[in-house]
């Protein structure tokens, strides 16, 4: 009965993903949510690749996923990859129903998904995969995720025992995870900017999780990301089986050692989360079988997706759009830092708002107290250009945070705030956005555009 139900629910995803296309439509959800609800272990009977490979955590997942799934294809392979689609349940289903023909054979030699993290109980125990990497564990949304134990619960639970894990060896959670299963590890080694104390509101892990003694951090990176060891017992930080030995910021260079090897790659961007993102890539690669030289000559290429960090030059200002997950205290911090330490005068628009919570009034707004909006308070920061329903809360984290009244700039409507911008010698414009906030983001964008050419416009006639 349970084939005869698979059968039934396979032809009807197949049809609905086709009549998708022929109405221009996105059948990234809907056909997966049908064949789910006819058949609940659909996952468990569609054909998969041959080798099937997850990537998930709190923050990257969706990079690690398109760097790996780039350099792949790059070299030969037929990549499936839910890229396009949701990483939930419902979205891998579709996913993997795009991946077979009508006979129900796959089309594909490797599967690379990203699945989110709460999802796990769902997807894993169905697709059991080769191997899963996650790239961290932070806290993330309060109303979705609760906290970390909880997360890393679902994860212990999930995880088939025969998988084996890639893991972030700076990340005393994620390490953890599945302690009996075969594992590698990723890492940065120690860097001249590390720190002995935290300085972020967040740091979900601070004492031993085996004799609760307070943790010391031979080096701390940011949040609970670095080094540390418990003086009282034997717990303590992996080794890297991959790590990063050297980062040359001016060159675009880092260097990974693995085992007795040492190989130089190409850095892709200077931020330290995707330096991360990066290592974690080229250990996944690595480890199933891809030669060194074909993922350096890979790499040389490679660009983040614009759809997490797009950067262009107009007369001579740079314009930066960036990702900046709403509800995610750890992901936002991690991007204001980074626009704190890069060099120039700045304007920053913030458009953060989580755009389904705004739209069903729901939003908890605990998460911007969490968030490092003290990054932002800084003398190279000339302006912060805030938008969306929760503008008036962000203003009021901003002045908390210590930035000057003078220098915030608020209006509901994302229509008006371009004119907000003051560009006499600025050198670079951020766009800090949520996934959801793109369309706003580029609407504001091309605002912003039209009155730099204006403005260009009117200088050059008044310089003749």
């Amino acid at each position: 009965m349970s084939k005869i139900r698979f059968f039934i629910a396979f032809y009807i995803a197949k049809l609905t993903i086709v009549l998708f296309k022929i109405f221009r439509k996105n059948a990234t959800v809907y056909p997966g949510k049908i064949a789910l609800k006819i058949c609940p272990n659909y996952l468990e009977y569609i054909k998969k690749p041959e080798r099937v490979i997850c990537i998930t955590g709190t923050n990257g997942k969706t990079t690690v996923s398109n760097l790996v799934t780039r350099v792949l294809t790059e070299n030969g392979y037929k990549v499936l990859n839910n890229s396009f689609g949701s990483n939930i349940a419902r979205g891998i289903a579709t996913t993997l129903t795009n991946g077979v023909n009508a006979f129900g054979k796959s089309m594909y030699d490797i599967g690379i998904l990203e699945i989110d993290e709460r999802s796990s109980k769902l997807i894993y125990p169905y697709i059991n995969p080769e191997y899963i990497l996650c790239t961290n564990i932070f806290r993330d949304s309060m109303k979705r995720n609760a906290n970390t134990e909880f997360i890393l619960n679902i994860l212990n639970d999930s995880i088939p025992k025969n998988t084996k894990l890639i893991l972030n060896a700076d990340d005393l959670l994620c390490s953890s995870i599945a302690q009996d299963n075969e594992r590698v590890y990723f890492g940065i080694d120690k860097l001249d900017t590390d720190i002995k104390e935290c300085i972020n509101i967040i740091q979900d892990i601070k004492t031993c999780p085996k004799c609760d003694t307070k943790l010391e951090f031979d080096y701390l990176r940011y949040h609970h990301i670095g080094h540390a060891h418990c003086p009282k017992c034997d717990f303590q930080s992996p080794s890297s089986d991959y790590l990063v030995t050297m980062i040359d910021y001016d060159n675009k260079k880092i260097e990974i050692k693995h085992g007795d090897n040492t190989n130089q790659y190409q850095l892709i961007q200077n931020s330290l989360f995707n330096i991360y993102n990066m290592v974690a890539a080229i250990s996944l690669l690595s480890e199933i079988g891809l030669e060194i030289n074909k993922i350096q000559d890979s790499f040389k290429n490679i660009e983040i997706v614009k759809t997490r960090i797009d950067e262009e030059i107009v007369n001579g200002k740079k314009i930066i759009l960036h990702l900046a997950k709403g509800q995610n205290p750890v992901a936002c911090s991690r991007v204001f830092d980074y626009v704190k330490h890069e060099p120039g005068k700045k304007i920053v628009f913030l458009l953060i708002d989580d755009y389904f919570d705004a739209k069903e009034t729901s939003e908890n707004i605990a998460w911007l107290y969490a968030t490092d909006f003290e990054f932002l308070n800084d003398d190279d920061i000339k302006q912060i250009i805030v938008t969306g329903d929760r503008y008036l809360d962000t203003k009021l984290r901003l002045l908390l945070a210590g930035v000057q009244e003078n220098r915030i700039f608020i209006d509901k409507n994302p229509e008006n705030i371009a004119r907000y911008a003051d560009l006499n010698n600025i050198d670079s414009i951020y766009f800090l956005y949520d996934m959801y906030q793109d369309k706003n983001t580029y609407l504001v964008k091309n605002n912003l555009l039209k009155k730099i050419t204006e403005e260009d416009t009117v200088s050059g006639k008044e310089n003749e």
